[in-house]
């Protein structure tokens, strides 16, 4: 359980919130690359961290990142004309270029001196790994772009879904950490099986396992913690132990255990204290499947499961269409999609869950890490220091890697992602 104190630290992140700025210490994934993708195409309005912002391309193919309202009366430059390398607000024709510069004012004259002396705020980005990535951060502090650990080249083939959630990003978080519900909340999508390694197709994902109650090892990290799942695999159960290591990197993902087939991770970023950009990604892998057979195979496709704004048509209002029909006849939850599956768990806990009232068991130890290690991050932030994982000693998070297999019970998982010793020995 936390205090009511550290629940807000761990929890809130608008208005100045140390957690907020902790994550302005970070390159902050703000959009899909696919939601930009057309030069002049539609602004988009961008939310995130409790601030609007919006996102063009240009008619060069720049993507610009802009604070919403005009500088001029303070409009939306969202419904705005991207035109000839600007964004043009419709109230009185003043035009800002992707850097910020008001290049056009029509309400002025010519040779008024104001165009010289506005600057809007406008922020570096970088396209890279199916998202455009923000630095909303103090631009002298802004450290280079470091590649994600689930794109580590520019090249990295990925497939994203993407869901707008009503709750707080920390509780997605806790989900997508926590191994032990895998085993209860998706056993209808992740079915024990007689395979050597956990494999997926497009029906199901498959595990050497029928352990539902793993115990827990973490470690922390420069960047986060890891930890490890272990469970009793259905052959050699004598002599070798399951184990799924997940990564937490801090603040924005996490390192879901791999398959056979493809990697996994999510991407967690807070639109405002009480709604969160949600993303599943399969990225790597020679079976990866394309962007479209992900969102299928996780029921989350635009137009079918999600809006246009990317809000699911599961709600708690329509009890998220559980089929209790399906239930009954072997169906574990009723729900179809693991992330729908989740959802559903997360948004019941409330817009922002109650941790001073939880009762925690031991197959919540990496919830327990994940609540010391962000509380204390977020005091650290007010009193005047670092972010989590922005310390001289961080390594890059191209070496991160989740693992997962059947092992020897004589092998330590931690040396199985010893990320920090595999990049000193590089």
């Amino acid at each position: 359980m936390l205090t009511y104190e550290e629940n807000d630290l761990l929890t809130l992140v608008e208005n100045n919130a140390p957690m907020g700025q902790l994550m302005k210490q970070h390159w902050t994934p703000v959009c899909l690359i696919e939601e930009v993708l057309e030069n002049d195409g539609t602004p988009l309005l961008v939310e995130a961290l409790g601030e609007r912002y919006v996102a063009f391309r240009n008619t060069n193919g720049k993507v610009g990142l802009l604070d919403e309202l005009c500088p001029h009366r303070k409009a939306s430059l969202v419904f705005g004309r991207n035109e000839e390398c600007g964004l043009r607000c419709l109230y009185h024709g003043w035009k800002m270029d992707v850097d910020g510069k008001v290049v056009a004012m029509s309400s002025e004259p010519d040779e008024s001196p104001l165009m010289g002396k506005v600057k809007h705020r406008a922020y570096p980005i970088k396209e890279w790994g199916g998202f455009v990535w923000a630095w909303l951060g103090e631009k002298e502090a802004m450290p280079d772009f470091d590649p994600p650990a689930f794109a580590p080249t520019e090249d990295t083939p990925v497939s994203i879904l993407k869901i707008r959630i009503p709750c707080n990003w920390a509780q997605i978080h806790e989900g997508q950490i926590d191994s032990a519900h895998s085993s209860s909340l998706h056993s209808s999508d992740m079915i024990p099986a007689r395979v050597e390694s956990a494999g997926a197709d497009s029906k199901a994902w498959y595990r050497p396992s029928t352990d539902k109650s793993p115990r827990m090892e973490t470690q922390t990290t420069s960047y986060g913690f890891h930890y490890a799942a272990i469970r009793t695999p259905i052959k050699n159960s004598s002599t070798h132990d399951y184990l799924r290591i997940t990564e937490f990197v801090a603040p924005y993902y996490s390192l879901i255990p791999p398959n056979t087939s493809y990697n996994v991770a999510s991407v967690i970023v807070p639109i405002d204290d009480e709604t969160t950009a949600f993303h599943f990604i399969a990225w790597g892998g020679e079976s990866r499947p394309s962007t479209e057979e992900w969102r299928k195979f996780a029921h989350s496709q635009k137009g079918i499961d999600l809006n246009e704004q990317w809000e699911p048509i599961r709600t708690r209002e329509n009890n998220f269409l559980q089929d209790r029909q399906a239930m009954k006849l072997g169906n574990f939850t009723g729900i179809p999609g693991i992330p729908n599956q989740d959802i559903a768990m997360w948004v019941s806990m409330g817009k922002i869950a109650d941790r001073t009232q939880d009762m925690l068991g031991a197959s919540d130890l990496a919830i327990v890490e994940f609540r010391r290690l962000m509380v204390d991050a977020a005091h650290n932030v007010a009193g005047g220091g670092k972010a989590i994982g922005t310390e001289d000693n961080r390594i890059p998070q191209a070496v991160i890697e989740s693992v997962q297999g059947v092992f020897a019970k004589t092998a330590d998982w931690r040396t199985l992602v010893d990320n920090e010793s595999r990049q000193a020995a590089e």
